[in-house]
């Protein structure tokens, strides 16, 4: 039965688990990885007469000065990981734009109907409760992607600690997540220009059609160049931010009108009884919906692969150096990993505080689930300046017409660029799962097409994987052509006619919310499933510690003093904060969820909690059959195992690395745009055309 098997110039580097443990040989002054060929796992008996564990190379014959911020494992070569020509991207993302690339993924739209369904309190405890849960998760992402930054991080992290196919599963569900999202976000561009004009020639035309073009083109940038696009845009996102956020101030300190502000605080507690027959589950609803804000925090994982290093330390030898930048690389994603989760959690709780004091809980204008319908006593106006953002309402509450327009472009500008970034993350993933599979003759057709999938242009753009992620789900929005052509001045002509068109825009637009609402789910599971790969690592490492000193395994020793500079990162109250975040994602996926079907049954809320739900495990247990794996964990309690799997992982992470220079070089033959090799070719080294 076929398998999912490597690229013969890559296993060494990446499927480390069947191979034997790797032996550790001097030569040439510098300590090199060599294959042991043996059939069997070695025994710690046989381990001791088949390999060789360095002795930590003299600081002395290095020439290093012995001070504490150089490793003396830096001289410790991997495997010769190698990759593949067509395989590999460019590592040239500095943290400024790893971190702008985070926000912009993780600030989008909103969903301001939490306010209407649960009152004030409901929307600050929403925002923060959920905004210590994405932190929390974070600390656990950010201590392996420190040690690993690799490409499809989070997939493998689960593998090599949870189970193979599991892996494999959470890897194809954030791809899912991040490919349907872009759609959605289109989509919901397209709602947010409405205001303006509802017509649905522009949706179809320019809004559905020609901006993903635009979004496809922009991703086909070189890394470089994309990365400094998506800092241009976060910063206006933030800029604009800040001065919703003073705007908001401003409006709070105006006063209440007779008919909103503070008194939303007169009766805190208050929610939709058409939702929920108590405040309590009206606030799992809410938690439920709140995820959507924070998805986007764990982004930084994919753009491990193209991390530039910091090259903070300067080696005397090629291997040292290599091996000090490919460490170093966590250095760049760090601080977006750690801190981008909890800026967001203030800036959602902030203008969640104000909002609520600038219009009531049950104005008719505010956004509700779609599938409770409008409040009673609340007419459709039809007018087009409608909108579904809190912002743009209270301007309106306030008279100020302009400022709304002004906040609504904001608004278009934030999903727009939050479609490009979930594009950027789909494609990055994607590839991050294909650009292993071997794909040469013999391979069974699907392999062999994953395989095209996995690869790079001449520029190192994943080109393949993203023309695949925008095309998979773009029909979505299309489909939303169908209900706004139900407001055309033309009725249909018969009562049976309007019940059958009635029927189908209905179950188009549950069909489409369940799309889109899917997508935070599927990330809260990843989430899930990273807490329980960070759970498992920490026993292994912390059950092996003594194994691990022996063997001078670099990098993962948590509890070494002697060596404390060693270890990248120590996120905070481990490990009881990863069974906390754990538990906290469970609760929500099976508990808060459910909530909004206490009251009684919804198809379209059911769907999009637990229909990705049940296509998870689904998909696990597929994949186990069709693989015919051992219905069990990964086997962590051997030292010689988890050895050889933190070193298989170190191997991946030099897999393909190649020092980035600083800048492109002269001329066009920078990797800013794909151009064509036969386009490029015509200038010579200066940038000239030759005569």
């Amino acid at each position: 039965m076929a398998r999912f098997n490597l690229a013969p110039s890559q296993q060494e580097g990446f499927d480390h688990r069947p191979r034997s443990a790797p032996e550790w040989t001097e030569h040439s002054s510098s300590i090199q990885l060599q294959q042991v060929s043996t059939d069997a796992t070695p025994s710690p008996t046989s381990r001791s007469t088949n390999q060789v564990e360095p002795q930590p190379p003299s600081m002395k014959d290095e020439g290093h000065s012995g001070n504490d911020d150089v490793h003396i494992y830096e001289d410790l070569a991997p495997a010769k990981a190698k990759t593949k020509k067509g395989r590999t991207t460019h590592r040239k993302l500095l943290p400024v734009q790893v971190v702008m690339i985070t926000v912009n993924a993780t600030l989008g739209t909103g969903l301001w109907y939490i306010l209407e369904l649960g009152g004030p309190l409901a929307v600050i405890l929403s925002f923060l409760l959920l905004g210590i849960l994405a932190w929390a998760v974070m600390q656990c992402i950010t201590e392996l992607l420190c040690i690993w930054p690799i490409p499809s991080a989070l997939a493998v992290f689960v593998r090599e600690f949870v189970d193979v196919e599991l892996g494999m599963t959470v890897g194809i569900a954030y791809w899912f997540t991040y490919s349907v999202s872009f759609a959605a976000l289109v989509a919901a561009s397209a709602a947010e220009i409405h205001y303006w004009s509802n017509s649905a020639g522009l949706d179809a035309g320019v809004l559905y059609l020609l901006v993903p073009l635009i979004l496809v083109v922009i991703n086909s940038f070189g890394i470089e160049l994309y990365g400094w696009f998506e800092v241009a845009t976060g910063a206006v996102k933030l800029l604009f931010f800040v001065v919703i956020i003073f705007s908001m101030i401003a409006f709070a300190d105006q006063g209440p009108r007779p008919s909103n502000g503070k008194s939303n605080w007169d009766n805190a507690t208050a929610f939709d009884d058409a939702a929920a027959d108590n405040w309590v589950t009206a606030l799992f609803i809410c938690l439920s919906t709140a995820t959507f804000a924070y998805v986007g925090v764990e982004v930084p994982a994919a753009c491990a692969l193209e991390a530039r290093a910091t090259q903070t330390r300067r080696s005397p030898s090629d291997t040292s150096q290599t091996i000090s930048n490919a460490f170093s690389i966590g250095e760049t994603v760090r601080f977006a990993s750690k801190y981008v989760s909890f800026l967001a959690c203030i800036a959602y709780t902030l203008s969640g505080i104000l909002v609520s004091l600038s219009i009531p809980r049950d104005d008719c204008k505010l956004p509700r689930p779609g599938w409770l319908g409008r409040p009673v006593g609340c007419l459709v106006s039809g007018s087009k300046d409608e909108s579904t953002s809190a912002f743009v309402l209270v301007a309106l509450e306030h008279g100020m017409a302009d400022l709304a327009s002004a906040f609504n472009v904001f608004l278009v500008m934030t999903a727009l660029s939050c479609a490009n970034t979930n594009l950027y993350v789909a494609s990055r993933t994607l590839f991050g799962l294909t650009n292993q599979i071997d794909g040469g003759r013999g391979q069974p057709w699907y392999l062999r097409a994953l395989a095209w999938v996995g690869r790079t242009n001449s520029h190192r753009v994943p080109i393949r994987a993203m023309a695949l992620s925008a095309i998979a789900f773009c029909w979505v929005p299309f489909l939303q052509l169908r209900g706004e052509s139900q407001g055309a001045d033309e009725p249909p002509q018969t009562v049976m006619d309007d019940e059958s068109s009635v029927d189908t825009v209905a179950g188009i637009n549950v069909f489409v919310g369940v799309l889109a609402e899917m997508g935070s789910v599927g990330v809260l599971i990843v989430w899930a499933c990273e807490c329980w790969a960070f759970i498992r690592y920490y026993h292994c490492i912390n059950k092996h510690k003594d194994e691990l000193k022996e063997h001078n395994v670099p990098h993962v020793r948590r509890w070494d003093d002697e060596h404390e500079h060693d270890y990248p990162y120590r996120s905070n109250g481990q490990p009881v904060l990863a069974y906390l975040a754990l538990a906290s994602c469970l609760f929500i996926l099976f508990v808060a969820n459910g909530a909004s079907l206490w009251n009684g049954f919804h198809v379209q809320p059911f769907l999009s909690s637990y229909l990705i739900v049940i296509v998870f495990l689904l998909l696990w247990a597929t994949l186990k059959v069709l693989r015919q794996a051992r219905w069990s964990l990964v086997d962590l309690s051997d030292p010689d195992t988890a050895i050889r799997t933190i070193r298989g992982l170190h191997q991946y992470s030099f897999a393909g690395l190649q020092t980035e220079p600083t800048s492109s070089g002269p001329g066009l033959r920078s990797s800013f745009w794909p151009l064509p090799s036969s386009i490029i070719n015509r200038f010579d080294r200066k940038g000239r055309e030759p005569v």
